[in-house]
């Protein structure tokens, strides 16, 4: 591990006590992580450690790096009703709409397995030297594939569009995105990490259109302040910041847990203590707000079953 995420880990490591005692009613709460990924660098495991560590229910869990569609498949084999697989559509070969790519998703299609789509990368800013920016238009093919069969399966199509970051095309990606709402208007579009959008953006897509929902990864304290990036705060302090906690109350159909651990180096700590915290803004709403994001808007969208609470260990 470099000196830099060793900073970060030890950072996260003074953070966890502060958010890690939630109340009994929110730790009763069931959790399922609607978005998470693994790839070849982790012991698959110690995803199943950690959610018993943090009382995560299920995860919806999608592939990245070199990690294998057959031992994504086997690992949740291991662990009925903790992982449901999720379908890898990025990739370079995505980005440059190639034929391996349609190959390896008609693979992934054709396995049983399978229950959801993972997120579909639209516009995605460059991280570092980590990440590269991509830009795929939803009208492009190798796009439409993907939500040719989401809309065949009845997945919920995750879209990848950081708006803040987008700048200058931003306007041009919220109309991509609204034309793609309007033109399947009975299919559910999750948009990732909250879309990076405010609140007052959130309330008029919300109302505009019944199909849209919003992911709450990386959209919290502990991801905003390890990082550059115009991610969402929704929190003050260990709780949820009004505008945010008005718009959960006010629809709580409309917005789905989700952590979306990417890096190896995720799964640790730095996953625990965004658990906690996030118990601790499950306690800050009302019981129907609190079960619908933590856990009910998932089993309703996947068509998962109900999930039992796990004990905090």
């Amino acid at each position: 591990m470099s000196a830099a995420r060793k900073a970060v880990a030890a950072f996260i490591g003074l953070l966890l006590p502060i958010f890690v005692f939630a109340s009994p009613a929110a730790a009763a709460i069931p959790v399922i992580d609607a978005h998470s990924q693994v790839d070849h660098h982790v012991e698959l495991e110690d995803v199943i450690r950690l959610m018993d560590k943090g009382g995560v229910s299920r995860t919806i869990l999608g592939m990245r790096g070199r990690m294998k569609p057959e031992a994504l498949v086997a690992f949740a084999g291991r662990h009925p009703g903790r992982i449901t697989p999720a379908v890898r559509t990025k990739g370079r070969a995505y980005v440059a709409n190639r034929p391996k790519y349609y190959r390896f998703l008609k693979k992934q299609l054709q396995m049983p397995q399978f229950g959801a789509l993972g997120e579909v990368l639209l516009y995605h800013a460059r991280k570092g030297n980590k990440a590269p920016e991509w830009e795929v238009w939803p009208d492009q093919p190798q796009v439409q594939a993907p939500l040719r069969a989401a809309i065949e399966r009845k997945w919920p199509f995750i879209a990848h569009i950081e708006f803040a970051a987008a700048v200058s095309q931003r306007n041009r990606w919220m109309e991509k995105f609204e034309t793609l709402l309007r033109t399947h208007p009975a299919h559910p579009f999750p948009l990732i990490h909250m879309g990076q959008l405010p609140p007052e953006e959130v309330a008029r897509l919300i109302k505009s259109h019944p199909n849209v929902y919003f992911m709450t990864s990386h959209a919290n304290t502990i991801t905003v302040s390890q990082s550059r990036q115009p991610w969402i705060e929704m929190f003050n302090g260990e709780k949820l910041a009004p505008a945010w906690k008005n718009h959960i109350v006010r629809h709580p159909d409309r917005f789905i847990l989700a952590f979306d651990n990417v890096w190896a180096d995720h799964w640790g700590e730095y996953y625990l203590s965004q658990i906690a915290l996030w118990r601790k803004g499950l306690a800050d709403l009302p019981g129907k707000a609190a079960h619908a994001l933590a856990h009910q808007n998932a089993e309703r969208l996947w068509r998962l079953p109900p999930a039992k609470s796990l004990p905090i260990r």
